[in-house]
């Protein structure tokens, strides 16, 4: 039963998702859709990608250099250790999933209301593409400003970091720095740019996905949200997997 009902949902994805990628009736319409779009779901995000980084950089560095006591680790293995943390993983999956609540609920909501209160079905009596009018600019608009969010989170971070090395004895800042300067590989940035490009387009699809299908009223509208937010969270670590399996094998 559990099989049967995830592949009428995979079918019914792939025909909701057909019916997004059309092309746009006005490219007008559509630039303006997504610019509003980058404003509310990618800028609007920046304040949260800030704090948590922050904090989660210097919690980083705390563990690292507290967790490091044998004599035979260098000293400057915490800026080292805090900084691949940042990029491997924490710049793109963990940020991604904490985007999946805020961004992914964002959108399932704002969907599903229009559907319970028949905006969609007002739109389709007038020959417009509902699918591609509303959720193609989402989706265009959190893939494009991704990256920029990735690129803050490691920033601020790394920071992070920083700030615990500066106010605290835990370590020196010469040896954090020197650390994070130590043996960089470039391809880890690119590497977590283009895990988020994948995540950001699960979160939006996916998100659009439940919104759109909704049933009932405003409590179902809160399943949906709910509902979105998991299954995103699950294929972004599923994703995360095979991704790292491909890109760093």
């Amino acid at each position: 039963m559990l099989i049967t009902n995830s592949l009428a949902t995979f079918g019914r994805y792939c025909l909701f998702i057909k019916r997004v990628f059309a092309i746009p009736d006005r490219w007008g319409v559509f630039a303006r859709r997504t610019i509003a779009e980058i404003s509310k779901l990618g800028i609007d995000s920046i304040p949260l990608v800030i704090v948590i980084s922050i904090f989660i950089g210097a919690v980083i560095a705390i563990q690292m250099q507290l967790n490091i006591t044998s004599p035979l680790i260098p000293a400057y293995s915490t800026g080292l250790a805090t900084r691949d943390i940042v990029l491997l993983e924490f710049s793109n999956s963990i940020l991604c999933l904490i985007l999946a609540g805020k961004v992914g609920s964002n959108i399932a909501s704002e969907i599903g209301t229009m559907r319970v209160t028949e905006q969609i079905d007002a739109l389709e009596i007038m020959g417009v593409n509902s699918c591609n009018f509303l959720v193609l600019p989402k989706i265009v608009a959190f893939v494009m400003f991704m990256p920029f969010l990735v690129i803050i989170c490691i920033g601020t971070s790394l920071i992070g970091g920083y700030l615990v090395a500066l106010f605290t004895e835990i370590i020196t800042v010469t040896k954090y720095i020197y650390g994070l300067q130590a043996f960089f590989q470039e391809w880890y940035v690119w590497y977590g740019l283009i895990k988020s490009l994948f995540f950001a387009y699960i979160i939006a699809s996916v998100a659009s996905f439940y919104g759109y299908y909704v049933k009932g009223g405003a409590l179902d509208v809160g399943k949906a949200s709910t509902d979105g937010v998991v299954s995103s969270s699950i294929l972004i670590l599923l994703f995360d997997v095979l991704l790292t399996k491909l890109l760093l094998q």
